[in-house]
């Protein structure tokens, strides 16, 4: 019989097993896995008019397209598997693409679409079954067996096909890891941190929406592990250290009792933090920074508001779209919405417009998208909003009437060009203007308009969309993909990623001299301004705004308390000077240790 990865032998009892990946999220989790395994399962059939047939053999061949780029992609981190595992996934592997390279399975599903005319899952599960009767009458068993094969790559077209979320979370005991292939952002807004205690998965970037979802939830993670489900069954116990990168299953009881000190200590430290609530965020030189949240989910306005923060300096609303095979209307939008903004009691709250794209693909949009090698350069973001009038104006008519709440800002994601907020600012005066005709209750004036500083170009351009915007607000985490052409998402290039480039680095202090010189408030909400290894480069740079997943609120201003501004100034002055990123970082973990 063909082995599917999860059914490799797996080590025997008590037999630890040590897993290395990347660390996105810290913190140590422990307990028992669950595995989320793939399988054909029972899919809608429906059938096609003519005019039809030829939309729907495109949305085979793209799920077709991702299917082959996944297994390729799983190949590379097959190869760092010790030697023997590595060569045993290799071969399932390659059978597996030379299944989507061109068989009878794909023939079948192509042939079933154009003349039986139904949608392209139902076709792949038809010919699945087709084929298992002729496979099992093979008196070869050999052959008979490479049905599994056929099963496994099947399974991936209709997840593909499907783009199937995994609704079985809420339904996990406490306490359980979940351990997948690869767990998308959707995946990560399900999962109930009273249930799911950590997780990790075997593709996966440092920096991915997946990556900061976790840390916004506090759940240790680690993504792009090589081998991770090899051997592995649901049930056994495992350790997920998302601070050093590493998954340990079946640890012996000597390991076991090491991380259980380990995270008894972090829970600890986590209390001590606590004490700082109720302190402003103030340099030893009595400089004031600014600490607000990023709402990734409605749960997380009243964590933000239990730990103090000064508001909500971006609100990702693409939330909203997730999980659900329609778009939310303006009433639902605006039903959200509002109910944030008066959980934060009249606290600032910077609503972003939708921000999809990349690795955020919501189903009830899919079609928007086409399936193209590298989409963060495709339609997204703005330019998706932009492309979608009744799209953007449905959401901006949300925020406003949320505004009617309490104080917000509008903030406009991955702007390029001055054009692009001039055809916002109208939409926003045509609906301001049409909700106050219908009596609909508004802010009394346009809430403040500002853009996501996340590519080079608006960067560059700083100084004029400055004369255009209320405020700035820095988006680190695309800045620097776009700036060093490294994908957050991919853990092959992960090792490129840095954001103390000198290029980076020198377009935030264009972007922030920029601001001063225009007098509008600038900040920074990429996932640096979570990090208490950035805070002292953030405030020497001239930033006083920060936002930042709300758990991570505290351990910055324990930061900024012990930090002397103008020292801070003096070392960034000393970084910019700088060519080489080792030197940079050399430097700024000096000056951490020095304080």
């Amino acid at each position: 019989m063909a082995m599917e990865i999860a059914d490799i032998p797996a080590p025997a009892p008590n037999r630890e097993v040590a897993l290395t990946g990347l660390a996105v999220s810290g913190g140590i989790a422990i307990g028992p896995a669950h595995l989320i395994e793939s399988g054909v399962e029972q899919v809608a059939e429906y059938r096609l008019d003519e005019a039809d047939l030829a939309a729907e053999r495109e949305r085979f061949a793209e799920a077709l397209a991702k299917a082959r780029r996944q297994i390729k992609k799983l190949k590379a981190k097959a190869q760092g598997l010790p030697e023997q595992a590595a060569e045993d996934i290799g071969y399932l592997l390659d059978a597996h693409a030379a299944i989507l390279s061109g068989s009878r399975l794909l023939r079948g599903v192509e042939t079933r679409i154009a003349e039986e005319r139904v949608n392209a899952e139902y076709a792949v599960q038809s010919e699945i079954a087709a084929l298992a009767v002729q496979f099992a009458a093979m008196d070869d068993s050999y052959l008979a067996s490479r049905i599994d094969d056929i099963r496994e790559v099947g399974a991936r077209l209709i997840r593909n096909l499907t783009k199937r979320q995994f609704q079985a979370f809420a339904n996990l005991p406490e306490g359980s890891i979940v351990l997948a292939e690869e767990i998308t952002p959707a995946d990560t807004a399900l999962m109930d941190p009273r249930r799911v205690v950590g997780f990790a998965a075997a593709l996966g970037g440092a920096q991915s929406h997946t990556a900061i979802m976790a840390r916004s939830l506090g759940l240790p993670a680690v993504l792009g592990v090589p081998g991770l489900l090899v051997g592995i069954r649901s049930g056994q116990m495992v350790i997920v250290d998302g601070s050093a990168g590493r998954v340990i299953i079946d640890p012996t009881p000597e390991t076991l009792a090491a991380f259980r000190i380990r995270r008894d200590l972090q829970r600890a430290d986590r209390k001590q933090l606590h004490a700082l609530v109720g302190l402003p965020a103030r340099t030893r030189d009595d400089v004031t920074i600014t600490l607000s949240a990023n709402i990734e989910l409605p749960r997380d306005a009243q964590v933000a508001t239990d730990l103090n923060a000064a508001g909500v300096g971006l609100l990702r609303t693409e939330f909203m779209f997730m999980n659900r095979d329609d778009l939310p209307t303006e009433e639902e939008q605006y039903a959200t919405l509002s109910g944030m903004v008066d959980a934060m009691a009249g606290k600032v709250v910077t609503i972003r417009t939708l921000d999809l794209g990349g690795d955020k693909i919501a189903a009830a949009l899919g079609g928007r998208f086409a399936e193209i090698a590298n989409p963060a350069l495709g339609l997204r973001a703005i330019r998706l909003s932009l492309k979608e009038p009744k799209l953007l104006e449905a959401q901006l008519a949300a925020i406003l009437r949320a505004g009617a709440h309490g104080p917000i800002r509008v903030l406009l994601p991955m702007i390029t060009t001055i054009g692009e907020i001039r055809t916002v600012k109208a939409a926003l005066d045509r609906t301001m203007r049409r909700l106050r005709r219908r009596k609909v209750p508004v802010p009394a004036a346009m809430p403040p308009l500002g853009v996501m500083i996340e590519v080079p170009g608006a960067a560059l351009i700083a100084d004029a969309l400055a004369r255009e915007v209320d405020f700035f607000a820095i988006g680190t985490n695309d800045l620097v993909m776009y700036t060093l052409a490294a994908d957050r998402g991919d853990e092959s290039v992960a090792h490129l990623y840095d954001p103390l480039h000198t290029s980076v680095l020198r377009l935030v202090q264009f972007t922030v001299e920029a601001a001063l010189r225009a007098r509008i408030p600038v900040s920074v909400c990429g996932e640096i301004a979570g990090d208490p290894r950035f805070t002292a480069l953030l405030v020497g740079l001239g930033i006083r705004d920060l936002s930042m997943a709300p758990l991570r609120l505290l351990e910055v201003k324990r930061r900024i308390l012990t930090l002397d501004s103008v020292a801070a100034a003096r070392r960034a002055r000393m970084m910019l000077d700088q060519t080489d990123s080792g030197r940079i970082a050399a430097l700024l973990d000096d000056f951490n240790e020095g304080g």
